[in-house]
């Protein structure tokens, strides 16, 4: 058998495979066009916020004692009889262990600084004692006993307290009232929309959570009046608010 006869049957048979799967690849693509050519389904998407006021039942509080001394030793060993006798205070009150977390602790050289000399010699500063600060974070479950158990950690022996946080130990009930609200905000929204344009909304093709937001309400103490005053410290919770933004995209009905 010749090559030339064998080349013509490949073409022939190559032609005939070619034009059979036009038969089926071109009723395919009619029945699709290019995705060049498509273009997006008319949308609507809107942002919808919701907001949740609610009273705080929760503080946090920052405190500590700053102790100085001679030596490390002996500052060391001022702080901790003070800080022990703070936990125990804590405890008595109510706290549970798992709210009571060490946040800080540091030992730390205090130097003083000679005046310079008349001949113009600066001398090395020197080491005058020691200062050890010890923090704990504290939740206060039951904001009642708040301002009681300020007083009493001071009367302890706290000298630091850098500030009170109200906050919710269930913040995420709150937040999910919010999400509710900011659903029914974007649904109103996008229904006031459509009406005026005379048009309906069809399926909902996303939903997507913008933003959830828990301001921090602080309640700063300066130190200069951490007096033992042997009554309860006046603090106030107040309220917070909680939001939550939701952006939603529909299909528009035409």
């Amino acid at each position: 058998m010749s090559l030339p006869f064998l080349s013509g049957r490949l073409i022939e048979a190559a032609t005939t495979f070619v034009a059979a799967l036009a038969l089926v690849v071109l009723p395919v693509l009619a029945d699709h066009p290019a995705r060049a050519g498509e273009t997006s389904p008319p949308a609507i998407s809107i942002v919808g916020t919701g907001r949740v006021q609610a009273r705080p039942d929760m503080a946090v509080v920052s405190t500590g004692v700053v102790s100085e001394a001679k030596t490390a030793r002996e500052a060391l060993t001022a702080n901790t009889a003070a800080m022990t006798g703070i936990v125990e205070k804590l405890k008595g009150n109510g706290i549970e262990d798992r709210d009571i977390q060490t946040s800080g602790f540091a030992v730390q050289p205090r130097y003083t600084y000679p005046a310079q000399q008349s001949s113009g010699e600066r001398l090395p500063p020197r080491i005058a004692g020691y200062t050890v600060s010890n923090q704990v974070t504290i939740r206060v479950r039951d904001i009642a006993k708040l301002g009681d158990i300020l007083d009493q950690v001071v009367s302890e022996g706290s000298n630091q307290i850098n500030g009170v946080s109200f906050t919710f130990s269930e913040p995420e009930k709150l937040l999910d009232m919010a999400r509710a609200r900011a659903m029914a905000d974007a649904i109103r929204k996008a229904k006031i929309y459509t009406d005026a344009a005379g048009i309906g909304t069809g399926s909902i093709t996303s939903i997507s959570e913008i933003d959830s937001y828990q301001p921090q309400l602080r309640y700063d103490m300066a130190r200069s009046e951490m007096a033992v005053s042997g009554a309860p410290v006046p603090m106030e919770a107040g309220e917070r608010s909680l939001s939550v933004q939701v952006s939603v995209t529909w299909e528009l009905d035409q």
